[in-house]
């Protein structure tokens, strides 16, 4: 992993490249690197340690022009972030960039290395371009068919863009299990691993497909199946602004904007979905009330900030649809014997639809007897949209800081329409359908008042400047907030943070609570509020530093200065966990910005896991 740009054309594609490396920066890297082919037919490659600006910085000083070229951000995998591993990575006239893991790299490196190549890094990328090297100088054939012939010797999943210095009029791009689309254009064409980088030169695209081959021309595109054999693929248009990903705005922090966001992403996603009367998804076809009637069972599968959604949803799906739901993490599932119930219904939630275990879950889903699958997503285009039966997508807009936020939420909104649904096709009270519709609408008013709370919390946080513990606890459906609360507060201050449930203290978690140890409380005005006021006692009593997330009307008193109450508005019990999981996102953020982390980047951690 992690960021792929490459094209050919007929002007200087160095500035272009650097800029498509720019849009990328947000899925993640520790470090970066540009190839192209000058007009002598010679290999001019730079690679720096770190953010792309460095790299930027190192091509303007050697002025690189070039007509064809290959980019890459780099999340290590295989060696250290260091220079040498970054990529492009060469041998002699063949240059090449990848995302994903080749699994049997130290077999073709020990052969490799019989043969009398030389290696200089440590990554599993240097095999690809020597075999490619050692495969095309046996005899000299075209570069196609030596990937062709290259691809059945590596196993694992790959996305790989390959030049030849010898012709540089070519590129070849091969989808293995990695995402990567092309751009078309006006005598050039250009391949990446996002779009977002190809949307300031083109809104004309192909997604390649598992097992493709790509021949890119300036003037013409061949995609090729795994054996040779030439096929078609659509050609889609889109029309995005790629500036939007450079443009905090007023913020200081993409995650920041994108918290404050959530209002305004909640309404897109409602949009045309949710009336007065009823929750609409006409989107999935005329029949689909007659499918959703058919389905006795649910199984959630995801990663991740999507996993602790399709945890709050199994509530909604047993309490309002009465429909038994199961939720799995993605890389347990696909290696498990599992057993799949009658008229199971598969959801797959995936923020960018290219997350490398959740879509193998999806494509392992295909040999069971699943009733159907469901995509719950926020890329329309991406792999797991296009290979599911059916799709949601949840229309919250590009979402650039690697924590998610307003995703998490688009995607709860989804799924709570989605139990209403199949609620009120399951004989629903419609008293209680109104009551939950007039909540779903009024949630982004609620959350704008929340938001309102900010300055109280960015006081809060200034507690956890010395702390390097914490603890989340919630009873019920606010059980996977208190998971969420934690994973957000792990990824982007690195505190350590666990999440229980809050009866599960006295069965060893309690053991933990001390004067130094901050245990964040959800507690909402819900059934559950007295059981939990005993878990807090449980707490207080043995000297436990709390921080109380309540609604006003729950009889909380700040008694001694080891309890803090963050009192929040009112809001209804249906949708109070994806409001109570708005003062844990700010939480977070000012929790790592006191301690000056990289909070739209995280060390270790990419947007869009595409690898196993």
């Amino acid at each position: 992993m992690c960021g792929i740009i490459a094209g050919v054309s007929q002007r200087d594609i160095t500035k272009i490249l650097l800029k498509g490396l720019m849009c990328l920066e947000y899925r993640g890297y520790d470090s970066s690197g540009l190839a192209i082919v000058d007009k002598y037919g010679h290999i001019k490659r730079l690679r720096c340690l770190g953010n792309v600006k460095k790299l930027k910085e190192a091509v303007e000083k050697d002025n690189l022009i070039g007509l064809i070229g290959l980019a890459h951000t780099r999340w290590a995998t295989h060696g250290i972030p260091s220079e040498i591993n970054a990529h492009p990575h060469l041998s002699d006239y063949i240059i090449v960039v990848h995302n994903g893991i080749i699994e049997n790299h130290e077999a073709l490196r020990k052969q490799l290395i019989s043969y009398g190549y030389v290696f200089s890094s440590e990554t599993d990328t240097e095999v690809i371009a020597h075999l490619l090297h050692f495969r095309q100088k046996q005899k000299d054939r075209p570069l196609l068919e030596v990937v062709l012939q290259t691809i059945p010797k590596m196993t694992g999943s790959f996305g790989i863009v390959v030049m030849d210095s010898r012709n540089p009029s070519l590129i070849i791009a091969v989808r293995k299990g990695n995402p990567l689309v092309i751009g078309c254009g006006k005598e050039e064409n250009f391949v990446a691993s996002d779009q977002l980088a190809l949307l300031s030169i083109s809104n004309k695209f192909i997604h390649l497909e598992e097992g493709d081959v790509a021949e890119i021309y300036s003037d013409k595109i061949k995609i090729f199946n795994i054996m040779g054999k030439i096929i078609n693929r659509n050609k889609i248009s889109l029309n995005v602004n790629c500036e939007i990903t450079n443009n905090k705005g007023i913020y200081s922090h993409y995650m920041q904007k994108e918290i404050y966001d959530q209002p305004l992403a909640i309404k897109n996603t409602l949009k045309g979905r949710c009336n007065n009367k009823e929750i609409n998804f006409s989107e999935l076809g005329v029949n689909i009330s007659a499918f959703l009637k058919k389905i006795e069972h649910i199984k959630v599968v995801a990663c991740g900030t999507s996993y602790n959604s399709g945890l709050v949803a199994r509530y909604w799906f047993e309490s309002l649809a009465r429909i038994p739901c199961d939720v799995e993490i993605a890389s347990e599932f696909r290696y498990r014997k599992f057993q799949v119930h009658r008229n199971s219904l598969l959801i797959v939630l995936s923020q960018s639809g290219e997350t490398a275990d959740t879509l193998a879950a999806l494509r392992l889903s295909k040999k069971f007897n699943f009733i159907g699958s469901l995509a719950i997503c926020n890329v329309l285009y991406s792999s797991i949209v296009r290979e599911s039966d059916l799709y949601l997508i949840t229309k919250s807009g590009i979402e650039i800081g690697v924590a998610s936020t307003k995703t998490f939420t688009s995607q709860l909104i989804v799924l709570l329409m989605l139990a209403t649904k199949l609620g009120s096709l399951n004989g629903m009270n419609l008293e209680l359908q109104y009551n939950i519709i007039k909540s779903i609408q009024i949630l982004p008013h609620r959350i704008e008042q929340v938001l309102k709370k900010d300055k109280l919390i960015q006081l809060v946080a200034k507690d956890f400047l010395d702390k390097n513990h914490a603890l989340f606890i919630g009873r019920g459906d606010h059980y996977p907030i208190a998971m969420e609360g934690a994973l957000k507060l792990k990824e982007i201050s690195y505190i350590h943070a666990e999440a229980y449930a809050a009866g599960e203290l006295k069965h060893g978690p309690l053991a933990l609570i001390d004067n130094r140890m901050p245990v964040i409380v959800i507690a909402p005005n819900n059934e559950l509020i007295n059981k939990l006021k005993c878990n807090i006692e449980e707490i207080k009593t043995r000297g436990g530093l709390l921080y109380i997330f309540t609604d006003n009307n729950t009889g909380f008193i700040e008694k001694d200065r080891n309890m803090k109450i963050i009192s929040l508005p009112y809001i209804e019990n249906i949708t109070a966990p994806i409001f109570y999981t708005i003062p844990l996102q700010l939480l977070s953020y000012y929790v790592a910005l006191i301690k000056s982390r990289n909070i739209d980047q995280p060390r270790n951690l990419a947007k869009s896991v595409t690898v196993e």
